[in-house]
């Protein structure tokens, strides 16, 4: 009897656990689609950028990114603001995962090598949700633009 309760339990523990984690998921790519198509045009280097990027963070296959991708497109449908999805980073990432999730941010809008002033209030509005500075959200800026070897 105690191995089954034992056994439930952990199932229970691996099911929020897995809840969680695609929470998470679906929050990430969000932000991520967010800032691709708020210029109104989601290229296919940014969509291969926010790919590559899903599989680097998460280790997720194609199948697994793509079915993401379409679940986070309708919980943006669904939402208000982007609050709902900052809130839910606000509760498991610390503060190195939110810079990190700055800096993916920021790679996603370089990838034609030019930030307009959208995308550029659209990671500021992120910063101030994710209750990083000023300061954490131009380092995050350097360090991509560097890392791309951009000027």
């Amino acid at each position: 009897m105690f191995e089954f309760i034992l056994d439930t339990f952990k199932k229970q523990n691996n099911t929020d656990t897995n809840s969680k984690n695609h929470a998470i998921q679906i929050s990430a790519c969000a932000l991520f689609l967010e800032i691709a198509h708020i210029d109104d045009n989601l290229t296919i280097d940014e969509e291969q950028k926010i790919i590559n990027i899903m599989k680097n963070e998460f280790s997720l296959s194609e199948e697994e990114i793509n079915s993401l991708i379409s679940k986070s497109k309708e919980e943006i449908k669904k939402s208000v603001s982007v609050y709902e999805f900052t809130e839910i980073v606000n509760k498991h990432f610390d503060s190195n995962e939110k810079f990190n999730l700055i800096k993916n941010l920021w790679h996603i809008a370089f990838v034609d090598g030019n930030i307009d002033q959208y995308e550029e209030h659209y990671i500021k509005k992120i910063c101030s949700n994710l209750h990083l500075s000023h300061k954490d959200r131009i380092a995050a800026k350097l360090e991509v633009k560097k890392e791309m070897g951009l000027k």
